[in-house]
């Protein structure tokens, strides 16, 4: 290795493309050996590593080069073959690139040629085809000529008509959305068109005028049905007038029928509640971008933010609207819709001039339709679905025959100089011609198919009529109570389940007469259980009433006797058994054909119709005579004079007749039934009593399903006391909107229960509409009867606790005494102001506690301290709740008789026959009450029988009133052409002023009087205050009177003061200004002059009347007083040492020819509870029916307080009405031999008027 340079030239310039196969050969058992790599080899020497990789390598290129240099060989040849293909390819290109410039050449000739040929042909075929559209136009329009040509002489025609047209519409337009159908129709046909044609100069107006004709067309109307708009005249009507009006829509909307229209008409509605969260902030940006913004459920006001809106007051030149503090940008696309779903709202007049009132509240006619369209498609699905694409398919026809028409006469419009070219403008018009051709005829096959299908419907309208009927008896019960609110979603519900649950049949007939009776019953057991169980007759006989006035079984004019029971005034009873009011029944009810000569026949079958009225239920014996064969609703009417005491009974007697038992048996519905009627949007309303609570039902009903408090899945919320903020809240919040969106996005185990008390006056109920309409609504009331509560009394305790006391006999007697006393207190409130001057909430906590207290008090005392419970239970546990001094005295007297010593020796009598039990177990108390108590009666109360048969007069009459107030407002042409509602209280309103006299002088009574004495003080007072009420009255009916003309606008309390006068009830305003009265408008007017009468007489000349009418005085007490005042000044005694005496005379006061020379004789009175015995001078039981027997005249004087005497005397309280309670007058010291407890529990008081 001595060259280095020259080996490692050698190694790098080694020809390794040319290896001889013996070196391969000599060098292969090197490579085989495994230590012959560079890496085993650099161990022993770098140098020698280098030399066995380049071995290596060298080695493995060559035999790759023995692998690629054939092929590389094999590239070099065939690159010369390309090349010279390529060559030759040249060649060829350029000969064909001559051969294609002559064919250029050859072929622009031809094209040329070819051109001039083409040009000539499409001349030809143009003047060709022109020939043909000429013909084919002239062909199509000529059949159009005719049409178009009466057309055209019909909009000259128009044209002329266009002023009084326009002016019609117009007025249509602003003045009608607010009304009823019947209202629209007479304005516009008995009002205005026959007000216009007297015109002169007369305006033209074409002869009866459809003002939609102008707004609107047949293609848009069916565009509105296939949006789901009803399609009763009604809702065409005020869809129109929503889309025509300039001003915002305000849509009366109770049944949500327009709002559901809209929704489905408008894309992107923006909708909002007034008070709803940024709700602002949505209007604004809906004003902004041009949106329409529907506002849903307005009360009577709106928030006065948007004020500026509602008038379109704009700025910045109409660019910008100002809503609170900020000025936004008004988009002319901006549309705004509001929607109330009040019934009948009063809206300020300025709401009403800036909005557009559109009446969207559901007819009778367009519900009906509505209904049996949903009976025909469960029914029928067949029928209705036929009828259903029918109707649909007759819209489209309209819409594309509307479209192809404007299509046509757009295209003539728009047509050039020579229209014959346009092909489209003919095949539009033979396209139009031939589908008006099929259209045309598919209408008529349709007409024929409808009129199939129609009449197929028809069988089933009595069952969608008597629905309707009942939807909207349903709609008046909120008159009622406002916790009585339905809506027509749930209705429809109770109605579909009622036709799928009634019997089937084939015979469409009897069909249709099972579906009539379930789906009524159905709907009476869905109203019935939300009704208290007073309002449940009420109910039952407007549905009866109105299911036969349907029928035309009953006469107007009998049933409107019945319900009003017009009585002629200053009637005299010819018989002994009827009072003088029934006997003005009777002479009213004599006047009518069907009745006459009644009058005559009882006065001279005295003795058979006394029989008759003096049995103990009449409504189920035979009437004398001839009277026994009158319609059943006649034989009421009969009653209604004779024994109105009796009527609740003749009604449910009538009912059973016309509907069938069942509609008067008291069954109340399972309360875990009604949880399957539930749903998460459709929650349950408990409508509360006094002393009931459902907290339990539901509770243990939870369980049953698996709801609880443990489980955290049952929640219990009470609002007491603190609480009326969070509930105040809730519903400011929206807790109805709330539970409406809960029921759409909730889980589908999501229930809400709602418990509430009525409010006692209608002014001050706040629980929203919507939730009670949607809400399945229950009444808790607690049991009815003496035996019921007694038990129930008895059923809060057990054996154990009569047992838990050591002094156990006392215990247990005064324990049943006070389930007695609580039983009776509780009970005793259903007569009314002679049982309770004022209604308590007693509840079962009093008596609970009670009895706790009488727990401490004997285990804590030797003796029974008596008087100590009977004040602590007297005053303390339920006399807390007692607001009125006599209705104390009456609780005080009920424990001062039953608590006492007696008591532990069963010597205490709570009833007539009816002894304290002896001490005995938890079950012989019980049986005790079922074996021994007397049946149900007042005498049970300490009660005359007396009060019995005024509760049920009281009763009746308030079920016939409120029946009345609940009859359909009609103010057209009665049935049988009788006369109007406004003509009614026109003629009305005229006999009262014409009967009004003048009011008092009292400027010149006052100087005219020589002396003033407390009796003349008393005279001008009661004069001031008589010119107050009649001034009052003549301005209210003058006013109406305007009103009723036309010449003022009708204000609430003038719609009011009408609404009073046809009921013949006294209008709100007068009472405010009069004196306490319970007559009804007839004689609570005629009673008016007669007080003027005594008046007048009085301050001719200023003498005490001989014998002073009582009842007549504003202000009774101020005369007592002056009597009083009289004896003070003539005597010199101080008056607050004073008192009144009275002694009841055996005169009338026709007996009496002047006044006595101290006091004074009164006469008026009535004896509630008991009689005036003349013979005796003293206060005896009353007489069976003389509930208010007359009191003979009293002397009343003035005596010093120490020389009254109280021996013998029961203290009387004098009432200015049956009423009682707030018209407290005097207390009277009246002589009787019996104890006065007798009299106070038998409620016995004087009253100044009945």
């Amino acid at each position: 290795m001595a060259k280095v340079d020259q080996f490692l030239n050698d190694l790098v310039t080694f020809d390794k493309e040319n290896i001889h196969e013996n070196n391969l050969k000599a060098i292969d058992p090197y490579l085989k050996n495994k230590d012959f790599n560079a890496e085993f080899v650099r161990g022993k020497s770098f140098a020698a590593a280098g030399l066995c990789d380049w071995a290596v390598n060298i080695v493995a290129f060559y035999r790759v080069f023995c692998d690629v240099e054939p092929k590389r060989l094999a590239l070099a040849a065939a690159n010369q073959q390309l090349k010279d293909a390529q060559d030759k390819l040249a060649k060829i290109k350029k000969k064909i690139k001559q051969l294609d410039e002559n064919l250029a050449e050859l072929t622009g000739k031809f094209e040329a040629a070819t051109s001039a040929k083409l040009k000539c042909q499409q001349e030809a075929d143009a003047t060709a085809q022109t020939i043909s559209l000429a013909n084919r136009l002239v062909g199509g329009l000529a059949s159009e000529k005719v049409r178009w040509g009466d057309t055209v002489a019909q909009f000259r025609e128009q044209e002329k008509m266009l002023p009084g047209d326009v002016l019609v519409t117009a007025a249509y337009l602003s003045y009608a959305g607010c009304f009823s159908k019947r209202y629209r129709q007479l304005m516009l046909i008995e009002k205005w068109m026959p007000f216009l044609e007297k015109l002169e100069p007369k305006i033209p107006i074409t002869e009866g005028l459809d003002p939609l004709t102008l707004l609107t067309d047949d293609a848009t109307i069916a565009g509105w049905n296939n949006e789901g708009l009803p399609s009763d005249r009604m809702s065409t009507e005020n869809a129109t007038i929503l889309t025509s009006a300039e001003r915002w829509p305000l849509m009366i909307d109770p049944q949500l029928q327009g709002v559901k229209w809209i929704k489905t008409r408008e894309e992107d509605l923006k909708i909002v509640r007034l008070g709803g969260k940024a709700y602002l902030d949505t209007i604004e940006n809906a004003v902004s971008n041009g949106d329409t913004v529907l506002i849903e459920n307005i009360g009577e006001s709106v928030d006065p933010v948007l004020d500026p809106l509602l008038g379109r007051n704009t700025i910045k030149k109409g660019r910008y609207i100002k809503i609170g503090d900020k000025e936004v940008e008004f988009n002319p696309r901006f549309r705004l819709i509001i929607q109330s779903k009040l019934a009948n709202p009063h809206y300020k007049p300025e709401m009403q001039a800036q909005t557009s009132l559109i009446n969207f509240t559901v007819t009778v006619d367009g519900l009906e339709d509505q209904l049996l369209a949903n009976v025909v498609r469960l029914e029928r699905p067949d029928l209705e679905q036929l009828k259903a694409e029918l109707t649909r398919e007759q819209n489209d026809y309209k819409i594309k025959l509307k479209e192809l028409e404007d299509s046509l006469l757009s295209r003539l419009t728009a047509a050039g100089g020579n229209f014959l070219g346009d092909t489209s403008l003919v095949e539009n018009l033979e396209t139009t011609k031939k589908t008006a051709a099929e259209i045309a005829e598919k209408v008529k096959e349709a007409k024929v198919t409808e009129k199939k299908i129609n009449e197929a419907r028809e069988h089933y309208r009595p069952a969608a009529a008597r629905a309707a009927l009942l939807y909207f008896i349903l709609n008046d019960l909120n008159k009622i109570n406002p916790m009585y609110q339905f809506s027509l979603k749930a209705f429809n519900v109770v109605f579909e389940k009622a036709v799928e649950r009634a019997e089937k049949d084939d015979d469409v007939k009897i069909r249709v007469a099972n579906l009539i009776d379930t789906i009524t019953f159905s709907v009476f057991n869905y109203t019935a259980r939300g009704l208290f169980e007073r309002d449940k007759l009420i109910f039952t006989t407007q549905v009866c009433f109105q299911i036969l006035i349907m029928k035309k079984e009953i006469k107007p004019d009998e049933l409107d006797f019945l319900l009003r029971f017009p009585s002629v005034p200053n009637s005299t009873s010819p018989v002994d058994f009827l009072s003088n009011l029934s006997w003005g029944g009777i002479k009213a009810l004599s006047a009518m054909d069907e009745f006459r000569n009644l009058d005559r026949d009882i006065e001279g079958s005295a003795k058979r119709w006394k029989k008759f009225v003096d049995s103990e239920c009449p409504e189920l014996e035979k009437f004398p005579q001839e009277w026994k064969n009158k319609s059943a609703l006649q034989k009421m009417c009969i009653m209604r004079a004779l024994r109105p005491d009796r009527m609740t009974y003749a009604c449910t007697i009538f009912i059973e007749e016309k509907l069938g038992r069942k509609y008067t048996e008291s069954r109340s519905m399972e309360f875990s039934k009604s949880y399957e009627e539930t749903g998460p949007a459709t929650p349950v309303f408990f409508i509360l009593s006094a002393g009931v609570n459902p907290v339990k039902d539901v509770q243990t009903l939870g369980e049953k399903m698996g709801f609880a408090p443990d489980k955290l899945n049952y929640h219990h919320i009470s609002l007491g006391q603190g609480q009326e903020p969070v509930a105040d809240k809730a519903l400011a919040d929206g807790a109805e909107k709330a539970l409406e969106s809960l029921g759409e996005s909730g889980h589908p185990d999501f229930r809400v229960y709602i418990s509430a008390e009525p409010a006692g006056i209608p002014s001050a109920h706040i629980i929203p509409q919507g939730i009670l309409e949607t809400s399945i609504k229950i009444t808790n009331e607690p049991p009815t009867g003496m035996k019921l509560n007694l038990h129930k009394s008895l059923d809060n305790f057990n054996q154990d606790t009569l047992e838990m006391c050591a002094r156990e006999n006392e215990f247990k007697s005064i324990l049943f005494a006070l389930c007695y006393f609580h039983a009776v207190v509780a009970e005793r409130r259903k007569f009314g102001p002679q049982g309770w001057n004022r209604v308590y909430p007693y509840n079962t906590g009093d008596l609970t506690i009670s009895v706790d207290v009488l727990y401490n008090y004997l285990e804590a005392n030797a003796k029974v301290p008596w008087e100590d419970l009977r004040y602590l239970f007297g005053e303390i546990m339920y006399g807390g709740h007692i607001t009125d001094d006599w209705d104390r005295r009456l609780c005080r007297t009920y424990l001062e008789e039953w608590m006492k010593p007696e008591l532990l020796d069963g010597e205490v009598a709570f009833a007539i026959g009816f002894q304290c039990p002896p001490p005995g177990d938890y079950v012989a108390y019980h049986q005790y009450i079922d074996d021994v108590l007397p049946p149900e009666s007042p005498y049970l109360y300490g009660l005359h029988p007396n009060a019995e048969i005024g509760f049920l007069t009281t009763t009746s009459e308030t079920l016939f009133r409120t029946v009345l107030e609940m009859q359909p407002r009609a103010s057209g042409s009665g049935d049988g052409g009788g006369v109007t509602r406004e003509e009614k209280i026109k003629t009305l309103l005229d006999e009262l002023l014409e009967k009004l006299p003048e009011p008092f002088n009292v400027y010149e009574l006052m100087n005219r009087a020589e002396e003033k004495t407390p009796y003349v003080v008393v005279s001008f007072q009661e004069c001031e205050r008589m010119n107050t009420l009649t001034h009052e009255v003549r301005r209210s009916l003058k006013e109406l009177d305007l009103g009723l003309k036309g010449e003022l606008t009708i204000t609430a309390d003038m719609e009011n003061l009408g609404n009073a006068l046809y009921l013949d009830s006294v209008p709100d305003s007068w009472s405010k200004r009069a004196y306490p009265s319970m007559l009804p408008l007839g004689l609570w007017y005629t009673d008016l002059l007669q007080r003027i009468k005594e008046l007048e007489s009085w301050v001719s000349d200023f003498n005490l009347p001989a014998c002073v009418w009582l009842s007549g005085f504003f202000n009774p007490q101020s005369f007592l007083t002056a009597i009083m005042q009289s004896m003070a000044r003539k005597n010199e005694w101080p008056l607050d040492r004073m008192c009144l005496q009275c002694d009841v005379t055996k005169k009338t006061k026709e007996d009496f020819g002047s006044a006595p020379r101290e006091g004074a004789y009164i006469h008026g009175l009535f004896m509630e509870g008991a009689r005036w015995d003349m013979q005796t001078g003293l206060i005896q039981e009353a007489r069976l029916k003389e509930l208010t027997p007359t009191v003979p005249v009293m002397f009343i004087r003035a005596i010093p307080v120490d020389k009254q005497d109280n021996k013998n005397m029961y203290p009387c309280p004098m009432y200015k009405t049956r009423q009682r309670g707030p018209t407290f007058v005097w207390t009277l010291n009246l002589k009787t031999k019996e104890k006065a407890a007798r009299w106070v529990l038998a409620g016995v008081a004087l009253l100044l008027s009945v």
